[in-house]
């Protein structure tokens, strides 16, 4: 598995804004687990590792993606979402590509599980469905429709 890590320039006009600097040394301290108060800016870069934390375990609310490639992939994204703390990210490319008749299955299995958690559904292009439990929404802008399963026909 590759990371890379991600880096936040800070310019001379943001270091001598206070308030940007109390900003950046609360950052810092959050990030590495210290207190950075009384330390000097020497530094220009902040560093940000991208490898995964622990937190998987601590964490409120996970999102996790979904591949579907048969219907039969849909249960562990259905199990996920009835703990009630996963905000579901499904792909239905593969599925797609194979039989429209199974990905209105699923996008219909996906509905009924929605509605009964009390949750927020929303297709995201062509390929991707949102699936969120009962204490989150989807913004939609004005204009954009509910996800329905005619959408997944191609006309």
């Amino acid at each position: 598995m590759f990371h890379r890590n991600v880096y936040i320039g800070v310019s001379a006009r943001m270091q001598s804004d206070y308030t940007m600097k109390s900003a950046l040394e609360k950052l810092k301290a959050t990030f590495s687990g210290k207190d950075s108060s009384s330390e000097d800016f020497a530094e220009d870069y902040v560093e940000i590792s991208a490898q995964p934390s622990d937190r998987g375990s601590k964490a409120k609310v996970v999102v996790r993606p979904f591949i579907i490639e048969d219907f039969a992939d849909i249960k562990p994204a259905l199990d996920a979402l009835r703990e009630g703390f996963t905000v579901a990210l499904i792909n239905i490319k593969p599925l797609k590509d194979k039989d429209l008749v199974e990905v209105k299955r699923a996008v219909s299995k996906l509905k009924k599980t929605c509605d009964a958690i009390e949750g927020d559904i929303a297709g995201i292009g062509d390929d991707w469905i949102v699936v969120t439990p009962s204490f989150a929404g989807i913004y939609r802008a004005e204009g954009a429709g509910e996800l329905t399963e005619g959408q997944n026909q191609q006309q």
